[in-house]
């Protein structure tokens, strides 16, 4: 289950760090006025990742952190929750974000659901479930696998994951750390034994709580509670040279009571941002238009 530990002051100073000699990241505008729809109390109390449905249009596939059931959720545009559907042979221990895009099957869209929370450092391992997209509600989420991973510097929280579309790489970015920590997981992953991730680095962020990446895989999201934060990929650069070589920049954001989910529309026309309902009446889908 996430934990709000950090004042919003502290969150703003250490969300906003910079670095001397790297690039700034320019270009793509979007709204500064998200669109915004409701979600009914009790429905998705605690969203932490979310990704634009590629075989239903106009929904979007939700899951919620841990001790919620293993399942997602289709959650519509207009706020409206149209059915949830089980993740067999998967448990919810701290399911903390997905993301969707290629995998082992050529032409078929994969969710990456990452069981990837550990607010008390206390797990030895943790997973990422992979599985092909689901066609409809009554179609069973089949061909489940489960990629198991430690960390080379020992256990860590961690509450954002990507998927690079060019390279169908996976990768991990850690949560608690004053600067967070970024890891992967190489294509093919091992689906029958524990990897080793590889650790690549720092990202002058703390508090990660979800990261979106576009279906070119040539923009990415970080976001925080405070923040969401773009970075823009050249061509031939990798992922990790994107998000450490560049200063994400600052997109419009209206503040969540406990934000954690985003992702980028499929068609890559604006990103949508939900939160947990932590403490408040209700939650708001949220939808931010490319200008």
């Amino acid at each position: 289950m996430s934990i709000r530990l950090f004042s919003v002051a502290f969150l703003l100073m250490l969300t906003g760090c910079k670095r001397p000699g790297v690039t700034p990241v320019s270009t793509a505008q979007f709204s500064s006025d998200p669109t915004s729809v409701g979600i009914v109390p009790g429905q998705i109390d605690e969203a932490s990742g979310m990704v634009d449905s590629r075989s239903m249009s106009g929904n979007l596939w939700v899951q919620q952190d841990g001790g919620s059931p293993a399942e997602l959720a289709l959650l519509g545009y207009d706020g409206k929750v149209k059915g949830k559907l089980g993740i067999p042979n998967a448990q919810n221990i701290d399911m903390e974000d997905m993301s969707s895009g290629p995998g082992p099957q050529a032409n078929v869209n994969y969710i990456y659901l990452g069981d990837i929370g550990d607010n008390n450092a206390e797990y030895a391992s943790r997973t990422v479930y992979r599985f092909p997209e689901p066609a409809s509600l009554t179609t069973p989420i089949q061909q489940v696998e489960r990629i198991n991973y430690r960390y080379p510097d020992g256990p860590r929280d961690a509450e954002a994951l990507l998927v690079d579309p060019l390279t169908r790489d996976i990768y991990i970015v850690s949560k608690r750390e004053t600067r967070v920590r970024l890891y992967r997981l190489k294509y093919p992953q091992n689906i029958n034994e524990v990897t080793v991730a590889e650790a690549l680095g720092e990202i002058p962020l703390s508090v990660v709580t979800g990261a979106g990446i576009s279906p070119d895989g040539t923009e990415i999201l970080l976001r925080t509670y405070t923040n969401v934060y773009y970075y823009k990929r050249k061509d031939g650069q990798s992922l990790p040279d994107a998000l450490q070589l560049q200063e994400g920049r600052t997109l419009p954001y209206r503040l969540e009571p406990q934000g954690e989910a985003v992702c980028f529309a499929k068609e890559a026309k604006g990103f949508y941002t939900l939160s947990e309902r932590f403490n408040s009446p209700a939650v708001s889908l949220y939808y931010y238009a490319r200008k």
